[in-house]
């Protein structure tokens, strides 16, 4: 991930992070997460992000309908930094996370005006904020699938677009908004790097689009 001017160092990246957990959401390095914040305690933490490090960790619930203050959330998020924000005349903050680095849950505090906070390890992903290594990505395969997958979907694409964008850039953007399943995003989340999410990515897609075909062979 080519870093911004803006973007701390690893050492400097905090010791305890205040955490969103959302099922279905998913920040990965470099990519960009526009939030709609209005629950008070999210607008609490928000406020308090912004009158420090601005750095706020995305993770998702183990159980997407579980309806627990505090669900289990999964061992691993992604560390973001507030890039932007707006304040809205009924008391919203629209935000803008730009994805740091992973960390894994050492452990978990006890709440914070509210919302939850962990002691994060950035040691396993320091990779993150670091330049990656050219990523071997099958864009045609990719390519292939993806436009099978936005089919199924009821999708529209700007294929021009994508025909530009750099592989880091598409492989990252297209992980985080194309609707797969909390685990499925999950496991895009924890992949090495970007050569095996790309891979991961790629092989989801072409699941959904058989499994579909054979549904529809089933029903006839």
């Amino acid at each position: 991930m080519s870093r911004g001017p803006f973007d701390p160092r690893f050492d400097d990246l905090p010791a305890t992070l205040p955490i969103f957990p959302l099922a279905g959401v998913l920040l990965l390095p470099g990519g960009k997460l526009p939030l709609n914040i209005f629950e008070p305690r999210y607008l609490d933490m928000t406020s308090d992000a912004l009158a420090g490090e601005r750095i706020i960790g995305m993770i998702q619930p183990t159980a997407s309908d579980s309806d627990a203050a505090s669900p289990p959330v999964y061992p691993t998020g992604c560390a973001g930094r507030i890039t932007s924000f707006a304040e809205t005349d009924d008391g919203r903050y629209l935000i803008t996370l730009t994805g740091l680095c992973r960390f894994d849950v050492a452990e978990e505090l006890p709440l914070h005006r509210g919302y939850r906070r962990v002691v994060p390890r950035f040691e396993p992903y320091r990779a993150d904020l670091e330049a990656e290594a050219k990523a071997v990505i099958d864009r045609t395969r990719l390519c292939n699938a993806l436009k099978a997958y936005f089919a199924l979907q009821s999708l529209a694409v700007d294929w021009e677009a994508i025909e530009e964008t750099a592989d880091e850039k598409l492989v990252t953007s297209l992980a985080m908004i194309c609707p797969f399943e909390p685990s499925e995003k999950q496991a895009l989340l924890e992949s090495p790097d970007l050569t095996e999410r790309c891979r991961k990515m790629t092989a989801l897609m072409e699941m959904a689009v058989l499994n579909s075909a054979a549904s529809d062979v089933l029903r006839h």
